[in-house]
């Protein structure tokens, strides 16, 4: 099946606003119903805390997958677009219409979960001052650049090089049919082993556009606008970390499987069996 770039577009569009619908909407379920006039029953407990927070953004991001697989692809993550671009995997010419679905769906996505949260939020947050962390990243060693900026790179560099694995068919021949689960996993497995660090953006679009919205609609400490220059991190570190995790990938498992693959089908003569099959 062939769509055009217009259909494609759509499709990382709602694809990525789905992805942002679940993630956001379960750190807001977590963040604002953690204590204000629920004391007796703490919110941390009774919504889960961070495992419902690992669990949802899994989720989310299977039920991205599913709904724009078929017509994009589902790339969800410019960090992925431009890798698969960068590695051949992908045309140049189509990554602009992705990356710019990817980032008007994550900023609705973002916009629906304010609105739908918004009666609570004006009773926990009236100020909205310690609450943006709902849409973006933030450190979790205060202060700080490289630390965040190296887990970003090395949990985006896990989530390429297992996007990669997964899609592999010389690799997983069944990928296919299992393959948007496995992702899944992968997201959760990164969250569960590193998320505390930087929030495991692991996604420019997920970040930044949600980002931006906080700052249009007026959240304080932002991480843009109040000089702490944090947003950097979850934009440049993933970008990084996903080329670098392609790149290993591709040297360490893909290329190898390649030239093993091409020996055992004869592409390019070096089987015996295979030779010997066309002579007879």
């Amino acid at each position: 099946m062939k769509f055009s770039a217009a259909q494609e577009f759509v499709a990382e569009l709602v694809g990525t606003m789905v992805l942002i619908l679940l993630g956001c909407g379960v750190v807001a379920m977590v963040v604002l119903f953690a204590g204000v006039g629920d004391a007796a029953i703490p919110g941390q407990v009774v919504n889960g805390g961070y495992t419902n927070i690992t669990l949802g953004w899994g989720f989310a991001v299977l039920m991205g997958i599913l709904i724009a697989g078929t017509v994009s692809g589902a790339h969800l993550n410019p960090a992925v677009t431009i890798a698969l671009a960068a590695t051949g995997r992908f045309p140049w010419k189509k990554v602009a219409h992705y990356i710019l679905g990817q980032f008007v769906g994550a900023f609705l996505g973002a916009a629906i979960v304010f609105a739908v949260y918004h009666a609570r939020w004006v009773i926990f947050d009236p100020a909205f001052d310690h609450t943006a962390g709902v849409f973006a990243t933030f450190p979790g060693v205060p202060g700080t650049f490289w630390p965040g900026m190296i887990d970003q790179i090395v949990g985006t560099a896990l989530l390429m090089g297992m996007i990669l694995a997964i899609g592999d068919k010389l690799n997983n021949a069944a990928g296919a049919a299992w393959g948007a689960l496995a992702v899944a996993f992968t997201v959760m497995a990164v969250g569960i082993s590193f998320g505390a660090m930087h929030g495991y953006a692991i996604n420019p679009a997920r970040d930044l556009a949600p980002r931006l919205f906080a700052v249009m609609a007026g959240f304080k400490n932002n991480g843009l606008t109040d000089g702490s220059m944090i947003w950097i991190v979850p934009v440049v570190g993933p970008l990084i970390g996903a080329l670098v995790g392609a790149v290993i990938y591709d040297f360490a498992i893909g290329r190898p499987l390649a030239r093993a693959g091409e020996a055992t089908t004869g592409i390019q003569g070096t089987d015996p069996a295979y030779n010997l099959d066309q002579k007879s």
